[in-house]
């Protein structure tokens, strides 16, 4: 079998197909930003959009508690006993540590 009995399909005969094949190929695989980049910067936004989400959700609780704490004294004796440790000057203060193995 020469080279002459070899069969050539007729898309790569043609110049135009024979580039566009090419460019698609490099397109795909070798720019800069290729499939596998477009693929990766898709999930780093999802991933992004979705801290957005959770970090809107957190600061929605942190106004609420905010603003709680600014309205009723309780709630304000209640976050510095449980967070600061704090006191009135009859009482005595027990902490209890529990130490884990």
């Amino acid at each position: 079998m020469n080279l002459s009995q070899v069969k050539i399909p007729s898309f790569l005969k043609n110049k135009y197909a024979l580039t566009a094949a090419i460019f698609l190929i490099w397109i795909s695989f070798f720019d800069e930003n290729n499939l596998i980049t477009q693929y990766q910067y898709h999930a780093e936004l999802s991933k992004l959009q979705d801290e957005e989400v959770f970090y809107k959700e957190e600061l929605l609780k942190i106004q609420k508690s905010l603003k709680e704490l600014q309205t009723n004294p309780k709630t304000l004796e209640k976050f510095a006993r449980e967070n600061y440790l704090m006191k009135k000057d009859d009482e005595e203060l027990f902490v209890i540590v529990e130490v884990e193995d």
